[in-house]
């Protein structure tokens, strides 16, 4: 016999069920950490609230700078690590280096756009520390700079994140984002070893400086040539055509030249389209399609009851056929 089970969750419960929100089931999205980010106070009415928003994939670092409305967010400006290739960087597009020169992208784009870009022009040589434009004295008597929140998603915000890498470009090049250096690789927490101590907290700005212009992996480079000479063919080939092309001789000087020509020129490039593009399909039912530059691709059509019931003869006639054959 079975016993008593008591039922929790009862008719009352499935009766007042209220289904999630469809990006917080899939959990792509955190709306809490997104309502405290888009509410505006109520006294400054229709005022924009700025987010600095960083996605990493497998591929590559997206940053973006946007403000939500009612029907939804709109960006105004947009940098993706797979541009850096326009600018001398082939490889490691995934690294913080990358997500710090993706970043700067990002605001360089933006204030060139808004036209702040002569007024707030970042940091003249990176070192690694906090910069914060309001403590250095640069913020001009007619024009604020340019405000914004760090969004990192549903990331786990640990020390070292490449969205903290970003972070840092952005605020490099003249955005400024409040925060501090305890999310940046080179601080520390030493704990209390005796009772009635405090613990201590360092910072280390040179290895921070170190990660942004990936320093520690020329030293795996250069470690792993010396160890195993076919594991390094295999992992940094890529780099070294990459610093082959640049005509350079080190990571960090690549990845000066890639800051100083995302400085020069961060706007974005127009690809220009075939204005009359040729697109003919291949077959009668107009489900195979060839383009001009000889892409294929094919598209799903319902096809016919007639046609239907034609495809199973001749499924019936191709059994037939293979089991007399055998």
């Amino acid at each position: 016999k079975m016993p008593f089970v008591k039922s929790i969750k009862g008719r009352s419960y499935f009766a007042r069920y209220q289904t999630k929100f469809r990006r917080r089931r899939e959990a792509r999205t955190d709306y809490y950490a997104r309502r405290k980010m888009i509410m505006q106070d109520k006294n400054k009415y229709d005022a924009k609230k700025y987010r600095f928003v960083v996605r990493k994939t497998n591929s590559k670092i997206i940053c973006q700078v946007a403000f939500a409305t009612p029907n939804g967010d709109r960006i105004m400006a947009e940098a993706k690590s797979t541009e850096l290739v326009r600018f001398g960087l082939t490889a490691g597009l995934t690294n913080y280096a990358a997500s710090y020169a993706t970043g700067l992208l990002c605001a360089r784009r933006l204030l060139k756009e808004l036209k702040l870009d002569d007024l707030y022009k970042g940091v003249d040589e990176v070192d690694g520390n906090v910069f914060d434009i309001y403590e250095q004295d640069q913020v001009d008597d007619k024009k604020r700079p340019f405000k914004a929140v760090l969004d990192v998603g549903i990331v786990t915000t640990t020390t070292g994140n490449r969205v903290f890498g970003a972070m840092k470009g952005a605020s490099d090049g003249g955005i400024y984002i409040k925060h501090n250096n305890k999310r940046f690789p080179g601080f520390k927490v030493r704990l209390p070893e005796e009772k009635g101590e405090k613990r201590t907290e360092t910072f280390e700005a040179e290895e921070h400086r170190a990660k942004i212009f990936g320093l520690n992996i020329e030293e795996y480079m250069d470690k792993l040539e010396e160890e195993d000479k076919a594991k390094y063919q295999r992992q940094f080939s890529k780099w070294d055509k990459c610093l082959e092309e640049a005509k350079l001789d080190s990571i960090e000087e690549l990845y000066k030249k890639v800051h100083e020509q995302i400085r020069k020129n961060p706007e974005r490039l127009v690809q220009k389209k075939n204005p009359n593009p040729v697109r003919k399909s291949l077959d009668k039912i107009k489900s195979t399609f060839e383009n001009s530059a000889g892409k294929k691709w094919k598209i799903d059509r319902k096809i016919t009851l007639e046609e239907r019931k034609q495809r199973i003869q001749d499924k019936i006639a191709d059994a037939i056929k293979r089991t007399t054959e055998a």
